[in-house]
């Protein structure tokens, strides 16, 4: 007589042997309908699953988030089964879950086309009409090797092959359509209302460049309308505001392929780029940084002591001078050990924070290039805290509130937080892996932060917080970090030492921190978090002023250089075009303010603004036009 016990405290008894569909329908028809799977003893199970002996048990539905990762897992499956009904010829191989979605590959004598979706998409369709059951059932290995043979799915067998013996198989049947899968599923395909075929690209077998080309069709699922419309307006707005296409609009940059990855900045995407150097710089010299430049190119024999040589060197540009190795630098910490040396330090020098713009080049792979948000030429708003043990503690929290102000003037106040710890390959022994990763979870407990762990994605050198702003539309972007390193300053690695209080030598902690990372890519994020519309602070141009006829030019001169002079930055536009052709013009260039000049602004020496957002401001002063300006850069507003 199996005992259930749910998930509120209460129990079910049943006289025999139990499936979770059957609690599920004891409790409620509402709820055995909207079931998707079970969780029996914290494992997920199939509603098919039979209960033989008292367990805990939890209905899994859609609103749970195991119940979305089993709808957007049997998609791919139905997605599987449409293919094969339209092209048999097509080889299924492997259909996981991704973010927001779910992909499966195919082997197919020719590439698909959009056509192909709609019509598979269609047919997915059709299918969840005919709703249906999906059962289980454990098959012995070979068996269901020469099974997937027999119908011709060589890659189904493969993957079989490569799974060992001992492990149990199951295969999942849709209607005709059986395929291989652990499971679990959705109980009948009617479930699987709310979904969309995204695109098709290529993939590689196995995910080797050597191996044969597959054709990979990606879709997004969700567990209701709602959510799906949500999730497809959201990708539209993504796709508005893509850095790309705003950067080419607003004239901020171009990538080319003369120097693929790497970004020619234009004018006015370069005046965004100082100005968040000299936000950073100022904000730096506030919390008592210096600020240093080390050299582009480095002896590999650097690489090599520091341990970036066996992990990174793939990713690094080599060069050859004089039978030497150089490598470009891919990351500033060895440099910057390098200046600590230099001279003897004292305790009484600790905490030592050293900031550097840094120039970087990686020799990231040509196909996971992507605008600004990933390039092989990068800056770092990097730097590196020189500290002893005790001190690491108000180090970290100092950089935390640091990194939360600059994430808030830039108008992000949603920060995800993770702790990564140690990888499988690491350097430095596991005592000093224990008290780093212990130093950085007391600094997040102390300041009552909420955070995630991440198991074993750490840096190879020491642990890290990494910290995740979420944008406008709510996707989520890892962009700051703080690492406690033991091992780099070891005698056995970089050798870098200070005098203690005791005047004996001691190894100092080093802290990597970066609050925006790479600048360009923070840019990028920017760009679509604002779709462009930066707020006045940030704007390249702020203020353009207009004339309404030739003369009035003069004037117009005038309050620019008096502008200028104050500190902002200003234009004119001095066509002879009419007023609403210029305001329609330069609102495409999403400028703050527009100050229009005529005849009676020249006779009462006075001004009349327009905002982006058409706001106008009539008849008001210079001064007060000033003040204006001078309270939205100070308040960081838009406009």
């Amino acid at each position: 007589m199996p005992v259930i016990t749910l998930p509120d405290g209460s129990q079910k008894h049943f006289s025999t042997s139990v499936s979770a569909h059957e609690v599920a329908a004891a409790i409620g028809s509402g709820l055995a309908k909207s079931a998707l799977a079970a969780k029996v003893d914290q494992v997920l199970v199939d509603m098919s699953y039979v209960i033989e002996q008292d367990a805990e048990l939890a209905i899994i539905t859609a609103s749970d988030p195991e119940g979305l990762e089993i709808i957007r897992h049997s998609t791919a499956h139905l997605l599987a089964q449409a293919v094969k009904l339209l092209y048999p010829d097509a080889q299924v191989t492997i259909g996981p879950v991704i973010e927001n979605g779910f992909y499966y590959d195919f082997a197919y004598k020719r590439p698909f086309t959009t056509e192909d979706l709609t019509k598979i998409e269609q047919k997915m369709r059709a299918l969840v009409k005919e709703n249906y059951s999906v059962s289980r059932r454990v098959t012995p290995r070979n068996e269901a090797i020469a099974f997937f043979r027999e119908i011709g799915e060589e890659y189904k067998a493969k993957i079989i092959e490569a799974i060992p013996s001992h492990e149990t198989l199951s295969l999942y049947q849709q209607g005709d359509f059986i395929d291989l899968c652990r499971g679990p599923h959705v109980p009948a395909i009617g479930h699987l209302k709310y979904f969309k075929l995204m695109k098709v690209s290529g993939s590689y077998w196995r995910g080797d460049a050597n191996n044969e080309m597959l054709q990979r069709i990606y879709g997004t699922a969700w567990g209701d309308k709602k959510s799906l419309k949500t999730y497809l307006h959201r990708l539209e707005e993504a796709e508005k505001r893509d850095h790309r296409k705003l950067a080419k609009q607003l004239d901020l940059f171009h990538l080319q392929e003369a120097s693929p990855g790497m970004v020619f900045w234009h004018s006015k995407g370069w005046r965004i780029y100082q100005q968040i150097q000299d936000y950073l710089r100022n904000i730096l010299c506030q919390n008592a940084y210096i600020e240093v430049s080390t050299p582009a190119l480095v002896d590999k024999s650097l690489w090599e002591a520091s341990g970036h040589w066996d992990k990174f060197s793939d990713m690094m540009f080599i060069t050859h001078s004089e039978h030497k190795d150089f490598a470009v630098k891919p990351m500033n910490c060895p440099c910057h050990v390098q200046i600590f040396k230099q001279g003897l330090k004292s305790y009484r020098d600790l905490p030592l924070r050293m900031a550097e713009f840094g120039s970087c080049h990686r020799n990231e792979p040509s196909g996971t290039l992507h605008g600004l948000m990933r390039v092989r030429h990068f800056v770092q708003d990097d730097a590196h805290i020189f500290c002893t043990e005790e001190q690491i503690q108000s180090e970290v929290s100092a950089f935390i509130d640091l990194l939360f102000q600059v994430y808030q003037d830039f108008g992000f106040t949603d920060i995800l937080i993770k702790l990564s710890t140690r990888p499988e390959k690491r350097v430095g022994s596991d005592a000093l892996w224990d008290k780093a990763e212990q130093a950085l979870e007391l600094a997040l407990n102390n300041k009552n932060l909420a955070w995630e762990l991440q198991p074993g994605e750490g840096a190879f050198y020491g642990p890290k917080i990494e910290f995740a702003l979420r944008d406008c539309l709510g996707r989520v972007w890892q962009c700051g970090t703080i690492q406690v390193d033991f091992a780099l300053p070891q005698p056995d690695r970089l050798d870098a030492t200070y005098i203690a209080s005791d005047n004996r030598k001691k190894v100092p902690v080093m802290l990597h921190r970066a609050i925006l990372g790479s600048l360009e890519r923070f840019i990028g994020i920017l760009i679509e978090h604002y779709a462009g519309i930066f707020p006045v602070w940030l704007a390249p141009i702020q203020v353009v002023v207009l004339s309404i006829a030739e003369r009035h030019n003069d004037y117009c001169v005038e309050i620019q250089q008096q502008l200028q002079q104050a500190g902002f930055r200003v234009i004119t536009d001095l066509r002879n075009e009419k007023i609403g052709f210029k305001i329609r013009e330069h609102s495409l260039q999403k400028i703050p303010y527009f100050v229009i000049i005529g005849d009676v602004e020249m006779e009462q020496q006075n001004l009349t603004v327009r905002t982006r957002k058409a706001k106008n401001l009539a008849n008001i002063s210079y001064m007060e036009f000033i003040n204006q300006l001078q309270q939205d850069i100070e308040q960081k507003k838009q406009v």
